[in-house]
């Protein structure tokens, strides 16, 4: 299951699967999304290329504005996804516990 909304504090909270069957889920809400630059992965299980896309859209659309994607609370299997596919160095990105 994959879920997507609005945390406490203003920031975009992803929870669940991130992968082909929800990235247009994903993406109809963060489209809908404030300027919001934040996405809290702390609940984020797992994400896809799918998903990577989705990601890398938005990060796009902020660089336009001059924003830029922060990526908080990685767990450490996507954080391995990041490095591997060298999205660690596009995003920022903030590891759990770190």
């Amino acid at each position: 299951m994959f879920e997507i909304g609005y945390g406490d504090d203003g920031t975009i909270v992803f929870s669940g699967r991130l992968d082909a069957a929800q990235s247009a889920k994903a993406q109809a809400f963060l489209d809908a999304a404030n300027a919001t630059h934040t996405f809290d992965f702390g609940k984020l299980e797992y994400i896809s290329s799918a998903g990577l896309g989705v990601l890398l859209k938005a990060h796009k659309r902020l660089m336009a504005t001059g924003g830029r994607l922060r990526l908080i609370n990685v767990n450490s299997h996507i954080h391995d996804i990041f490095r591997y596919s060298g999205f660690d160095q596009v995003f920022e990105v903030e590891r759990a516990g770190g």
